[in-house]
């Protein structure tokens, strides 16, 4: 029991914080970069492929012990193809808005690299739970910096938070659009691609900063021990 709740808490930080796909991994930084510009747009790709996640590494973990090793990346790769496919056709039916602004960049989930390195590196040598937690957890992880990203952009970008909300849950999510700066033009650094690139190195730059200190701190304890 201990050893498996162990091994839980460790999953879980990994997609988390320690080896999340986005800061740490540095996997996916296409969609990543290129869809970002809002919150809602980032937390809308970050379900899809969430799901994505979860779905193929449950999915290769269950039949790992059948697939050859000489063909186990094609076979891996259709598995995530028809994961992103329902996915597509899901969101086409539901949220038709949200799915024409994301585009290319559901079918490229595809190819997202976190998705098959997971696949390889973890699902194909470990058993269901396991597995469908780290795609889970990475899936979250990876979710959680295309929100704050977007969030960032969308506020420095448009002065607003929230907008289009509507295209994820619905007509009654207009009133979660907040507003707070009026502008006659965007600052265009913060929503194109290239404003992207920075605030990720910023958000990266954080993280290890808080990494860091963590580590000093652990350090600091260990000698009073002593």
């Amino acid at each position: 029991m201990v050893k498996l709740m162990n091994e839980t808490k460790t999953i879980i930080n990994n997609g988390l914080w320690h080896n999340n796909p986005a800061l740490v991994q540095l996997l996916g930084l296409c969609p990543l970069l290129a869809v970002s510009n809002t919150f809602v747009n980032g937390l809308g790709l970050g379900i899809a492929t969430t799901l994505v996640l979860a779905g193929s590494n449950a999915s290769v973990s269950l039949i790992r012990n059948y697939i050859p090793k000489e063909i186990r990346i094609p076979i891996f790769v259709m598995m995530i193809a028809s994961f992103v496919t329902n996915i597509g056709l899901l969101m086409n039916a539901y949220t038709y808005d949200l799915f024409l602004t994301l585009g290319i960049f559901i079918p490229l989930i595809v190819t997202n690299c976190a998705i098959i390195g997971r696949a390889e590196a973890f699902a194909s040598k470990n058993k269901f739970i396991p597995s469908l937690l780290d795609g889970i957890m990475q899936g979250i992880g990876f979710s959680i910096v295309l929100c704050l990203l977007g969030a960032i952009r969308e506020l420095v970008g448009q002065g607003t938070l929230f907008y289009g909300a509507e295209q994820l849950f619905g007509d009654w999510a207009k009133d979660m659009h907040l507003s707070f700066y009026l502008t006659d033009s965007k600052f265009l650094f913060a929503i194109l691609p290239p404003g992207a690139f920075v605030f990720l190195g910023l958000i990266i730059a954080g993280k290890n900063a808080i990494d860091k200190k963590a580590k000093s701190r652990t350090m600091q304890k260990e000698l009073v021990n002593e």
